[in-house]
């Protein structure tokens, strides 16, 4: 049978189903599933979006209670675990630290501007009872940015297979999970981007099964007099983490590969030692260029 590729816009990426079909109808309504479970949690956890659950919960900050449905509970639940694993460092309540830092710009922001937000950061500040939650403070924001994308592709990937596919892949801007290997058994072949040549790979990683992401200071950053400001930031310093160029990561979930990219990111020179902890499948790039790999 033959692969067929659907482009599709989402989350502010660019995206792709690729699957194997008889027919192209067949491929284009298996797509559209895998795409309409991507809109709906977009829906449901973008902070853009006044409808979600998230934006709900950050406009009662200081204020109300937000009842929650099981599926959120689920995540907020995984977030606690990714922030206790992480040493507190992969903290979803750090998102309010973009009120200080314009990307788009090349001013680095007053320090009296950070110090005023980091009283708004910690997850252990959200409470949480039974099915409700609630931020104490005014001003303070959930942000599920960290794993929003990677948990839509687990999410569309598991929805193709209950379907019946049985080989391809959902990326969704470089996030990728894969419902199962090329049709001959073979794997399939990912571009990782070279960090400092945008129109370079930096190396393919093989993936028949599981998820695929990456981490970087390449996609949103600012260089100011010589050095690069990336966007992710510390959430103890409010300031941008430095030791890694990119960080790229296999796990058997495209939501756990990128939770460990990311914290290793924000473990900067310790981050090594982590990422071999995990005992999954890595290329990194460290700030002088030097490749590791596992």
């Amino acid at each position: 049978m033959p692969i067929h590729r659907l482009p599709f816009r989402a989350m502010a990426s660019t995206c792709e189903v690729v699957l194997e079909a008889d027919h192209a109808d067949d491929a284009q309504q298996l797509a559209s599933a895998a795409m309409q479970e991507v809109q709906r949690i977009e829906r449901s956890y973008s902070r853009y979006l006044q409808d979600s659950i998230v934006a709900r919960i950050n406009a009662a900050a200081g204020h109300d209670w937000v009842q929650c449905d099981a599926e959120t509970l689920s995540l907020l639940q995984f977030a606690d675990q990714m922030h206790r694993q992480s040493g507190g460092l992969f903290d979803i309540t750090s998102g309010v630290l973009r009120r200080a830092w314009n990307f788009a710009g090349q001013i680095l922001p007053k320090e009296t501007s950070l110090e005023a937000l980091m009283p708004l950061i910690g997850w252990s500040q959200v409470e949480r009872e039974g099915e409700r939650v609630r931020l104490p403070k005014v001003g303070m924001e959930l942000d599920f940015g960290g794993f929003g994308k990677e948990y839509a592709a687990d999410r569309s990937a598991a929805l193709l297979q209950q379907m019946g596919v049985r080989h391809g892949y959902i990326n969704l801007g470089g996030d990728m999970r894969a419902v199962g290997p090329r049709p001959d058994g073979t794997p399939w072949l990912m571009g990782i981007q070279h960090p400092r040549e945008r129109q370079r790979l930096l190396a393919t990683q093989q993936l028949l099964t599981g998820g695929l992401a990456t981490s970087g200071d390449y996609e949103r950053y600012m260089d100011v007099g010589g050095q690069r400001y990336c966007h992710i930031l510390h959430p103890r310093t409010g300031w941008p983490v430095q030791h890694w160029q990119t960080v790229s990561v296999t796990a058997p979930l495209a939501v756990l590969a990128g939770c460990i990219s990311t914290i290793t990111m924000l473990k900067q020179d310790e981050g090594l030692d982590f990422l071999r902890a995990t005992g999954c499948s890595f290329l990194a790039v460290d700030w002088q260029g030097q490749v590791h790999s596992a």
